[in-house]
C-alpha cells in the first residue's frame, strides 16, 4: 500500500524531497492579468513539485520579452540567467556543457526564438542539449507595444500595426527539421495537458521543445485570430490524451490491455509517457508523420496539440562529446591543462 506523503509544520504537505509547493514558487508576477504565461508558470511549479525535482538542481534561462520574465515567477531557489535578445541558446549551451549534473529549463518567446534568435534556436536543436525549451507563443512582441512576430498569422490586423502580410513560421516544424528529439505543442488554456507534457519533457534526455500558444490579453486579443484564447478553445484538436507515469518497478499488472487502447513510450530515466490516441494511428516516433500532420493541420486551420515527435535513441550533447562524469566546472586548472608530453606530440604532428 502506498504510504502518505510526509507533512511539515501545520499540515503543509511536502513531496518526497521534503519540499512544499511553496518552495517551487517565485516572485509575484508583473505580467498582465489573464496572461497565458502566468498559467504556464503555475504548471511548471506543479510539475516540478509532483516530480520531486530539487530546485537547486535546475538552471533557468531566458532571453528578452514578456516570456523571458517568466522564470522569475517559478523556482525561486534555482539559479537563472536572463540573457540578450535571441541569445539564450548560447548561454544555455555553455552552462549545460560545463555542468552536466543540472537540468536546464528555458523560457523564450516567439519574438525571441523565431525572429532574432531563429539561428541560435536551430543550432540548439541539433546539439540536443539536456534542456526543456518552452516557447510562450502569442504572435506579437507584447513587451514593446504589440508588433507582429514571425509566428503571427497572415492577415492578422491590429489597430496600431496594420495587417501582417507574411506567412508565419511554425516553431514545431522548425524544431523537427533541425532534428530536435522531443517536440510538442500545447495551449495555455489547457493546463492539464501542459502539465503532463512538461513532466514528460523534464524526463527526456536531450532537447525537449514545447510550443505553447499563450494568448496576449493586451495586444493580440481578437477572438478570430490564431493566438487568441477563444480561437484556441474552439479549434484545439488533441493528438492524444496524455498522462505522465513516473519511474516504477518492473512488476506490472497482469491484466491484458486491448490492442490500440494505450501506447506507452519509455523515456530515458525509466519513466513512461502514456498516450491514448484521439487521432487513430498517429505515430509520434515518425518524423515524416509529424511533418505531414503539421502541414495538414495548417491547411485545415487547426490547433493540433500533444506530443508531436519523440526520438529516444538520439544521443544528447554530453554523450556526443563523451564528457567525463565529473562536470567541467568542478575541474581545476591542473585537470584541464594537457601534459607537456601531450603538447609536444601535438606540436610534432603540426610542424
Amino acid at each position: 500500500m502506498a504510504q502518505p506523503l510526509p507533512v511539515a509544520g501545520a499540515n503543509v504537505q511536502v513531496n518526497l524531497t521534503g519540499l512544499s509547493r511553496n518552495d517551487y514558487r517565485g516572485a509575484p508576477s508583473t505580467l498582465c492579468q489573464g496572461c497565458g504565461h502566468n498559467s504556464i508558470a503555475s504548471q511548471i511549479i506543479a510539475a516540478c513539485y509532483d516530480m520531486n525535482i530539487v530546485p537547486e538542481n535546475v538552471v533557468k534561462f531566458s532571453g528578452i520579452g514578456c516570456s523571458s520574465k517568466s522564470p522569475t515567477y517559478f523556482l525561486g531557489r534555482s539559479f537563472g540567467f536572463n540573457s540578450l535578445h535571441g541569445r539564450m541558446p548560447s548561454i544555455a549551451t555553455g552552462a549545460l556543457f560545463a555542468d552536466r549534473t543540472v537540468k536546464g529549463i528555458s523560457v523564450s518567446g516567439d519574438g525571441d526564438s523565431a525572429n532574432i534568435g531563429i539561428g541560435q534556436f536551430k543550432h540548439m536543436m541539433r546539439r540536443n542539449a539536456n534542456m526543456l525549451y518552452i516557447i510562450e507563443n502569442n504572435g506579437v512582441y507584447g513587451l514593446t507595444k504589440g508588433q507582429f512576430s514571425a509566428t503571427a498569422d497572415i492577415g492578422l490586423t491590429l489597430k496600431k500595426q496594420g495587417t501582417n502580410e507574411y506567412t508565419p513560421i511554425d516553431i514545431c516544424e522548425e524544431a523537427l527539421i533541425a532534428n530536435a528529439s522531443f517536440v510538442a505543442r500545447s495551449f495555455a488554456g489547457n493546463p492539464k495537458q501542459v502539465k503532463e507534457l512538461l513532466k514528460a519533457a523534464l524526463s527526456h534526455k536531450g532537447i525537449a521543445v514545447i510550443d505553447i500558444i499563450s494568448p496576449c490579453v493586451t495586444f493580440n486579443n481578437q477572438d478570430d485570430h490564431l493566438h487568441s484564447y477563444a480561437w484556441g478553445k474552439d479549434h484545439e484538436q488533441p493528438l492524444q490524451e496524455i498522462s505522465y507515469v513516473p519511474p516504477r518497478e518492473e512488476i506490472m499488472l497482469q491484466a491484458d490491455m486491448q490492442d490500440g487502447d494505450i501506447v506507452e513510450v519509455a523515456l530515458h530515466d525509466g519513466s513512461l509517457i502514456r498516450l491514448k490516441a484521439i487521432d487513430p494511428g498517429y505515430d509520434a516516433t515518425s518524423k515524416l508523420a509529424a511533418l505531414t500532420m503539421l502541414e495538414k493541420a495548417r491547411e485545415e486551420n487547426l490547433l493540433v496539440t500533444g506530443l508531436i515527435y519523440i526520438d529516444e535513441k538520439k544521443p544528447d550533447m554530453i554523450a556526443m562529446h563523451d564528457l567525463s562524469d565529473r562536470p567541467l566546472n568542478r575541474m581545476t586548472e591542473s585537470d584541464l591543462r594537457p601534459a607537456r608530453e601531450t603538447i609536444a606530440k601535438i606540436n610534432d604532428l603540426m610542424f
